[in-house]
């Protein structure tokens, strides 16, 4: 069973739980969320395999998960880039925000969420038992895209994308 970090509000460690029972609970816990860009400026996105614990099928951005307990946020998040996605590239923190979204199946994410972004314009070798297709899209066919068919992304895609923008204006 895998066991992730419970944080406050400032991510300082507050113990340690089973994730599902984490999820169940709708306990602030500290993740991360990777976004890739070709050399184009376009970013990789995922579509969720249907057989998540949540969110199976939507599109989200490029990798996401939970850092182990004793294991550093930048380390997982190159770690799950690896192991969703099939390639290694050099992540450079962007910003972090907190956010709580429940879903239909009784499992709620209340993250302390760490954003990373980095470039990449190699092969990648998605993971089948985590991702079910992948695709490369302007930042422009992103944002339409969101207000076209909203249902097809994942709850936290809708707001760390904005934020993401944000800071690239920056």
């Amino acid at each position: 069973m895998k066991e992730i970090v419970l944080v406050n509000e400032r991510d300082e460690q507050t113990g340690t739980m089973e994730k599902m029972e984490a999820h169940r609970q709708a306990l602030l816990h500290r993740a991360f969320s990777v976004f890739i860009f070709n050399n184009n400026g376009e970013l990789l996105l995922q579509q969720r395999a249907p057989g998540k614990y949540h969110s199976g099928g939507l599109w989200t951005n490029t990798c996401c998960s939970h850092p182990e307990p004793g294991e550093s946020v930048e380390m997982a998040a190159e770690r799950r880039l690896k192991e969703e996605m099939g390639f290694s590239v050099k992540l450079d923190k962007a910003f972090d925000f907190i956010y709580k979204a429940p879903f239909d199946n009784g499992l709620t994410e209340h993250e302390f969420d760490h954003v990373f972004v980095g470039n990449y314009d190699g092969e990648v070798h998605p993971d089948p038992n985590e991702v079910s297709a992948i695709r490369y899209a302007s930042l422009e066919a992103i944002e339409e895209a969101l207000k076209q068919d909203p249902a097809a992304y994942t709850a936290w895609f809708h707001i760390a994308f904005p934020k993401l923008l944000e800071w690239m204006r920056e």
